[in-house]
């Protein structure tokens, strides 16, 4: 679907709305606000003595097997990609019935938020007539050094971790297992499965948050979106490779299955991040040190018109998430 002047829409809402509905209306000023509402910014920063309080919320209505695990770590990278370790969580689960779906949630948010480190210390929970559970999740942490999506300078080189599209082939392998099934062998799906267990970005966050200059953790649109966010944010354009950006093959190949273009969909797992020039291949390497793979998959440009250049492709709004259509 697309987006259209406060019409029938699916997935996020456009930059001009957000502009004239969301980003003009923000309450009281406040000078310890350093950041607030703004496009491709996923985070606020507040000023909390000498140090800096980074606070973010996030929903989630898919993925209904691992829905609390994912719900957690979605909240936390935002958190984690500005720089800040997540310290403090705050759900609120809206379950379809009074079955075991709460139990499960709970659990899963439970042994996902002790994964990473982070203290769940309110919420709320509630039954509601549903097909699909909803969790939203606020997320605070605390940051020495600040890190926005919004920081990107030219010259600057593009870091990309893991895999684009870590989070589309896991939902694709959970909710639409039987769609798959019929032409994919059962240890790809599996494997794509698996990467719902490695959606949390917290530990290429924590490396690079002493070089980064810009953090973007791609969601709903993926690395194409993310990208977009970070070149609006920052002023800039951005210029991807395809063939530089990492995708796993489990992932391509359950993206392929379901005709997804693994770099227009959910993409948590991944952590986009812009360096100092000339220091990307060192920057691999060392996250590559800690178990983490990755590849410089591009540059920052200056330019009068922000928006991304993927090979010869030239993007300045952020795509509709192509995996919307197959919960149509």
């Amino acid at each position: 679907m697309t987006t259209s002047r406060y019409g029938e829409m699916t997935g996020k809402v456009d930059r001009e709305d957000l502009e004239e509905t969301v980003f003009s209306r923000t309450g009281a000023p406040d000078d310890d606000v350093l950041t607030g509402p703004a496009y491709g910014e996923d985070a606020a920063a507040l000023r909390v003595g000498e140090r800096v309080l980074v606070a973010s919320t996030d929903p989630i209505t898919f993925a209904a097997d691992r829905i609390g695990t994912l719900a957690v770590n979605i909240a936390t990278n935002d958190v984690a990609a500005c720089g800040a370790t997540p310290r403090w969580l705050v759900p609120t689960l809206f379950v379809p019935d009074t079955s075991n779906g709460l139990d499960r949630i709970a659990a899963q948010i439970d042994g996902a938020a002790r994964e990473v480190g982070a203290a769940i210390v309110g919420g709320h929970t509630e039954y509601a007539d549903r097909t699909r559970p909803l969790v939203s999740t606020a997320c605070l942490g605390l940051a020495d050094r600040y890190v926005p999506t919004g920081g990107a300078d030219p010259g600057e080189e593009l870091v990309l971790t893991k895999s684009a599209g870590i989070e589309a082939g896991a939902i694709l392998a959970t909710d639409f297992e039987e769609l798959l099934a019929a032409d994919l062998p059962e240890e790809v799906i599996d494997a794509a499965a698996a990467g719902l267990d490695d959606t949390s970005v917290l530990p290429e966050a924590t490396v690079l948050r002493e070089r980064a200059t810009a953090m973007h953790d791609p969601t709903e649109g993926g690395a194409l979106a993310g990208a977009i966010e970070m070149a609006v944010a920052s002023g800039v354009s951005l210029t991807l490779r395809r063939k530089d950006v990492p995708i796993r093959e489990a992932v391509a190949a359950v993206c392929r299955e379901a005709e997804i273009d693994p770099l227009r969909t959910f993409g948590s797992g991944a952590l986009l991040a812009a360096v100092p020039e000339g220091e990307g291949i060192e920057v691999v390497a060392e996250l590559e040190g800690e178990g983490i793979t990755a590849a410089v998959i591009g540059e920052v440009e200056a330019t009068d018109e922000p928006g991304v250049r993927l090979d010869d492709a030239v993007f300045e709004r952020a795509p509709t998430d192509e995996m919307y259509d197959l919960w149509e």
